[in-house]
């Protein structure tokens, strides 16, 4: 037993949480763990109609009457009622002051077990001629993707689309990555075969300084490019062979750079580590599709960034690189790193266990993409063309800064949240600004 009730009739199977899930529970034991997604919808807003949507789509997917078991390792949704809490914020002093306040409200916020809308949090901004309707979420639930086709079906459902994709469905029982491993074993040993790479290139990493190492407060600050700007943005990255991924990543490195010359000054310590969150739903059967848990894994690249080095050099370095570890399903290796963590957690103390991931695997940032087009596809033109989307993703205790990169319309938002403990508010306005300096003049040039 895993401490679930006795069942009764009818009651869902549980399943066990993936290993990806089982470690957010660790990590929001450490801070909560709380991604946020935002649609802004250009309609007026009925706040009674919209809640009443958000029931109904929840109720229809089974995202509801979650419990989990007492050791962490099982969930299931029962379904029943769903009970949404639709909190209403201000546009004070702005709506983008109040959106910004309202993410990082719920980064810090945990969620409490058993409360109405458990484990997901609606909040609406009214910005007059339109609304955002931001969806914060426990993490171990659902993964990004899953949420935005749940958010995206409640927004169309508002404008009165009709469903564009299969639903999400939380009755389908997902499987876990042990089934994914067993069943390619060669990607197995593979990974297996090249942890000692990935141990020594964490030797080479240099840490990012943190005043408190156990304070996991999470800020947050934005950037959104216009259309020309995304464009010349994608143009650039489709003339030079890489990805938006790949680019990000080497615009990161360039602009952390500087700030990491002192920690990298080192013999040791002299290069510099980023992240990549990837989707690997498609490498589980069909049916992933309709599951609700995230099915994740990551990629990290290391590189000394020479003084002098270009954008588009660096990029061509990084894809080089990425598209190995693609190519040789080499992202298992943090499967792998997760379950090794997994084992020495429970004889770790409370402030080892803040400071292991960042100690035995530094990374300066990491970096997850969503492109909504494809998702909004099957939906009336005139009607998509009525919503925008961005997302926020909390560090967690593996980076002090993640950018999430959302496409909607052929305009890129990006939301970076950091540690407030390794950066200042000040700081990240200045390395927004940054990447941003980083990203435009260059690639503008380049795509004319």
């Amino acid at each position: 037993m895993h401490g679930f009730a006795e069942p009764q009739a009818l009651v869902p199977p549980s399943h066990r949480l993936n290993l990806f899930q089982r470690m957010m529970l660790r990590w929001r034991s450490l801070h909560p763990y709380n991604p946020v997604h935002v649609v802004r919808i250009a309609a007026a807003l009925d706040a009674a109609r919209l809640q009443s949507l958000i029931q109904g789509e929840l109720e229809a997917t089974g995202l509801t009457g979650l419990e989990l078991s007492a050791d962490g390792t099982h969930a299931r949704w029962r379904g029943g009622p769903a009970q949404v809490v639709l909190q209403r914020l201000a546009p004070r002093p702005t709506a983008q002051d109040a959106l910004h306040a309202a993410i990082e409200q719920s980064f810090n916020e945990p969620f409490v077990r058993g409360a109405a809308g458990d484990p997901f949090r609606f909040f609406v901004i009214d910005e007059g001629e339109g609304f955002s309707l931001g969806l914060a979420y426990d993490h171990f639930v659902a993964g990004g993707d899953a949420i935005a086709v749940l958010l995206s079906e409640i927004a169309l459902a508002y404008l009165g689309s009709g469903k564009t994709r299969p639903a999400l469905h939380a009755g389908t029982r997902p499987r876990t990555y042990r089934h994914l491993l067993a069943n390619h074993p060669a990607w197995t040993a593979h990974a297996l075969a090249g942890l000692p790479r990935m141990a020594a290139s964490s030797r080479r990493a240099s840490r990012t300084p943190m005043a408190d190492v156990e304070d996991g407060r999470n800020g947050y600050a934005s950037l959104s490019l216009k259309a020309g700007e995304t464009r010349a943005l994608l143009a650039s990255a489709k003339a030079w062979g890489v990805t938006l991924n790949d680019l990000l990543l080497a615009a990161l490195l360039l602009v952390l750079a500087p700030r990491s010359a002192a920690s990298r000054s080192a013999a040791r310590r002299n290069e510099l580590a980023v992240a990549s969150i990837m989707n690997i739903r498609r490498d589980f059967a069909d049916a992933a599709s309709t599951w609700p848990s995230p099915c994740l894994a990551a990629l990290r690249v290391g590189h000394a960034v020479p003084e002098g080095v270009g954008l588009q050099a660096l990029a061509t370095d990084v894809h080089v690189r990425t598209t190995a570890i693609k190519h040789e399903h080499l992202y298992l290796q943090s499967l792998l790193a997760l379950g090794l963590t997994s084992l020495a957690w429970r004889w770790l103390k409370p402030h080892q266990r803040h400071a292991w991931l960042p100690k035995h695997y530094p990374t300066a940032a990491g970096v997850t993409t969503l492109n909504l087009n494809p998702l909004w596809s099957g939906a009336d033109p005139a009607v998509a063309a009525r919503l925008d989307y961005l997302r926020a993703v909390p560090t967690g205790p593996l980076c002090p800064i993640v950018l999430a990169a959302t496409t909607a319309h052929g305009i890129l938002h990006l939301g970076l949240s950091y540690r407030c403990t390794a950066y200042t508010a000040e700081e990240m306005t200045r390395l927004t600004e940054d990447l941003h300096a980083c990203l435009l003049p260059a690639l503008c040039e380049d795509a004319r």
